[in-house]
């Protein structure tokens, strides 16, 4: 029961992974093929989860959805890309498309026949009881106390960096408003407080 389990897990997220990196390549909107971007990574993590490496899954969540796309996400925002209205001529961007396949396809194959991935024996996976794995020590935990305590001055210089450039992008992305009335403080401290207040003489 927990294999099934495991591989239906594992062929779910699969597919989502798959679907969603070919939506990154289809959306008209650069905001979407962002988000569904980060949707491919959070697939990944959940394969790589599966597979049993649980710190690679939450470094690519902590690294590259936390980080990498925000950053593009940001940029995004920042260049504010509008959609062109024209239409794409999707035969034009074929020869290219096939090239790449072809790369692909050929780095591919060649790393099935190097590694004799298809005359590989199956092998018996054995099942841990991670209940009664409680008292060990985890490879994550190990990481951790070593980058938390060694390297801590640099983990706060780095969250201080990102936090510095977070706030300067959301202030580039931010859109001033031409009819709106604001204060002008340079205009008002370079004023004559003579000039202020006018008397005027009304004639009865």
């Amino acid at each position: 029961m927990l294999m099934s389990l495991n591989l239906f897990l594992f062929i779910l997220f699969a597919i989502l992974g798959i679907i969603s990196s070919f939506m990154v390549i289809t959306s008209i909107n650069a905001v979407h093929s962002v988000l569904f971007l980060i949707l491919v990574f959070c697939n990944t993590s959940a394969l790589l989860l599966l597979l049993g490496s649980e710190f690679l899954s939450l470094m690519l969540i902590i690294v590259y959805v936390g980080a990498i796309a925000v950053l593009f996400l940001f940029v995004v925002m920042m260049l504010n890309v509008k959609v062109n209205p024209l239409a794409i001529n999707r035969y034009s961007i074929i020869p290219i498309g096939s090239l790449i396949f072809f790369v692909l396809f050929n780095i591919l194959s060649n790393s099935i026949t190097e590694l004799d991935l298809l005359n590989q024996p199956y092998l018996i996976l054995n099942l841990v009881d991670w209940v009664s794995e409680t008292n060990f020590i985890s490879n994550i935990e190990i990481i951790g106390n070593v980058l938390y305590t060694n390297y801590c001055l640099l983990f706060l210089i780095c969250g201080l960096i990102l936090l510095v450039a977070m706030v300067g992008v959301i202030v580039l992305t931010m859109h001033q408003r031409r009819d709106v009335k604001k204060q002008k403080i340079e205009i008002q401290l370079f004023r004559i407080p003579g000039n202020v207040v006018k008397f005027i003489s009304l004639r009865s």
